[in-house]
């Protein structure tokens, strides 16, 4: 899972980044306007792969993971100029984006457009996004044009499904809305995977705040698919991220009345916003955290771990997590008790499914 931390100039994107990774990128109040990337790569805190890892002490236990990156060199106007190549491919290459607002007000770090408004700069990217994925329809229809004018394809079912699924995007598109929001088939957001449509990606917004003020979600509507809103104060989540002694960190969010370090929230919430679950293998070698999107088959499963695994896919043996821990971690209880299940390939997997994947190739 790839996640783009995106924002306009001086919304405090790093710092957000630093919170998320424990990286101390500078956070100066400068932009030069120019694609600027940080990448870091993350393991996702799973309290059941530690219990499960606990039991078999294992050579190695490997979580699942995510990489954010930090994409810098968004602004106002991007939009109508156009996205450089780069720019755009880095956009692309994500299956999501944290869209950090701007919420918080320090004369150090002086706001691009001057005043404070968090609804006005959550529009403004909002607004490139769409004015981008609407050149690109355009583009589209205007060759699917060129195509009909030379009689090309013009009469398959193909081009017909196409031409009017394009005018559904650029109709969506002109009313001022996200694609995400289209009821769109599987097979139309395969189809459109080449395009790289911005407003087609889910998106966490996240308001960031500082110590004082009123919080923008608070009177905020955003009534949108695969879209969710947060608000955390990211200078703090920064500096508790650089605390590497357990009893720091527990201290600071007593004082500071946080529930979780935002790395755990925003990883929880990503999973949720991306439809994702995990799924674990286990053994003496490696206790090891899968993610696959919920609706899963247990043929998805295998191929996460090696497409190997899924081409001569036999059976799957799944024990859920809770009856593996009520037989308190021993597989012949799991089994006395009929809860060791064999599975086919149509299978669909459950959050915390332990599997083993029986293949011959």
């Amino acid at each position: 899972m790839r996640l783009g931390i995106i924002g306009l100039p001086n919304s405090g994107k790093t710092t957000i980044f630093n919170a998320l990774t424990g990286s101390s990128y500078p956070t100066d109040p400068f932009s030069s306007g120019q694609l600027e990337v940080h990448t870091a790569v993350v393991n996702v805190p799973d309290a059941r792969l530690d219990r499960i890892s606990a039991i078999y002490k294992p050579k190695k236990t490997t979580y699942a993971t995510v990489t954010y990156t930090d994409i810098g060199g968004l602004d106002k106007g991007i939009g109508q100029g156009g996205l450089s190549g780069p720019m755009r491919n880095e956009l692309q290459q994500v299956d999501g984006f944290l869209h950090v607002v701007r919420a918080f007000e320090d004369e150090a770090v002086p706001h691009p457009q001057n005043t404070v408004n968090a609804i006005r700069d959550l529009e403004t990217i909002d607004g490139e996004f769409m004015l981008v994925d609407l050149i690109t329809v355009e583009n589209r229809q205007a060759r699917l044009e060129e195509e009909r004018k030379k009689g090309k394809a013009a009469a398959t079912p193909q081009y017909t499904a196409e031409v009017e699924l394009f005018e559904r995007l650029h109709a969506q598109l002109e009313a001022g809305l996200p694609l995400r929001d289209m009821d769109l088939t599987a097979e139309e957001i395969k189809s459109l995977r080449g395009y790289g449509f911005m407003t087609l990606k889910p998106t966490l917004v996240i308001f960031n705040m500082g110590d004082s003020g009123t919080d923008p979600a608070q009177n905020l509507k955003y009534d949108h698919q695969q879209a969710i809103v947060i608000t955390l104060r990211g200078k703090l989540e920064a500096e508790i991220a650089q605390l590497t002694d357990p009893d720091d960190v527990a201290m600071f969010l007593a004082e500071y009345e946080i529930e979780k370090p935002s790395r755990e929230r925003i990883l929880q919430v990503s999973y949720d916003l991306l439809g994702i679950q995990s799924f674990f293998t286990y053994g003496e070698d490696e206790v090891r955290a899968w993610p696959v999107r919920k609706g899963g088959s247990s043929l998805d499963a295998a191929a996460a771990i090696h497409t190997d695994l899924a081409r001569g896919f036999i059976r799957a043996e799944v024990i859920a997590y809770n009856d593996f821990m009520a037989a308190n971690g021993s597989l012949n209880e799991v089994k006395a008790h009929g809860k060791m299940r064999l599975e086919g390939k149509e299978y669909l997997v459950q959050d915390g499914d332990m599997i083993v994947i029986r293949f011959n190739i």
